[in-house]
């Protein structure tokens, strides 16, 4: 994918993250609950628990919580879960086009420093450039003679 691709997807990605809609992380459950009045059917033998019930789960600024979610209210949840789920995808692709972009703004850059050297040091191999130091590191005056 060329550079000017990735750019257009990462505009794209802005646009759909703008229209979004309401956000929530965390994950549903349905729960089977066991009240406290001892005559119950859920205290009988085999217990017979009060539910489901729906429960989402999540983690907000290092703290746990669960609350439960009324009928009502489920489709909402759902919608907002997927939107969160929807959210996380775009971030994750923005930031996997981000690295791409700059390694190949980096690769074109070298290639154009490779282009713009003079010609004698375009093509020099490992032996010669070696063979070079050797001579050179040899010419050197140390920097301070001994006494």
């Amino acid at each position: 994918m060329a550079v000017i691709d990735i750019e257009r997807r990462i505009a794209e990605i802005k646009g759909e993250l703008s229209s979004l809609g309401p956000l929530r992380p965390g994950s549903l459950s349905q729960q089977y609950n066991v009240c406290g009045h001892p005559s119950c059917r859920c205290k009988a033998d085999p217990p017979e628990r009060h539910g489901p019930y729906a429960q989402i789960s999540y983690s907000w600024k290092g703290r746990s919580r669960s609350e439960f979610v009324r009928e009502e209210d489920l489709a909402d949840v759902h919608r907002q879960l997927e939107n969160y789920d929807r959210l996380r995808r775009l971030v994750d692709e923005w930031i996997g086009l981000g690295l791409e972009r700059v390694r190949r703004q980096r690769e074109a850059r070298r290639a154009k420093l490779v282009e713009n050297r003079p010609p004698s040091h375009r093509f020099r191999g490992k032996s010669q450039v070696s063979a070079e130091n050797r001579t050179a590191s040899k010419s050197r005056k140390p920097l301070r003679e001994k006494a």
